[in-house]
């Protein structure tokens, strides 16, 4: 079965760092496209960053380009989010989701494509950045 575990969430002060983990199972950790997402309460998720297996291809949300990195150690089975230069609307709940049929990752961003449910997205880790 398909698992994601989200984790390192925490408190860090605005301009400071925090990396975030999601490990995998469940699949081949060869044909993927992982994503983060992040939920305020009340709010839309809003997508924040992609990695497709395929071609390495990566997706940055505006708001978070040049500051946060995503990476994959294969070995690990785990996809992480660096976050850089944290700011107050940082402040969310992150959530990493999967989908084996590894899309291009503008593809999930501009509607055109989505994420299964379920098993297919971890349980979410709480960032919280004071200002």
């Amino acid at each position: 079965d398909v698992q994601l575990q989200a984790s390192g969430g925490g408190l860090v002060q605005a301009g400071g760092s925090l990396r975030l983990s999601c490990a995998t199972s469940g699949f081949h950790f060869d044909g993927y496209s992982i994503g983060w997402f992040r939920q305020v309460p009340g709010k839309e998720r809003e997508g924040v960053s992609c990695i497709r297996s395929k071609d390495g291809s990566t997706y940055y949300a505006d708001s978070v380009k040049g500051r946060f990195a995503i990476s994959t150690v294969k070995s690990e089975k785990t996809v992480y989010l660096q976050m850089n230069n944290v700011k107050p609307e940082d402040t969310a709940v992150y959530y990493c989701a999967v989908d084996l049929f590894a899309r291009p990752c503008e593809l999930y961003y501009s509607g055109r494509a989505s994420y299964p449910g379920g098993d297919y997205w971890g349980q979410g880790t709480l960032v919280t950045v004071s200002s």
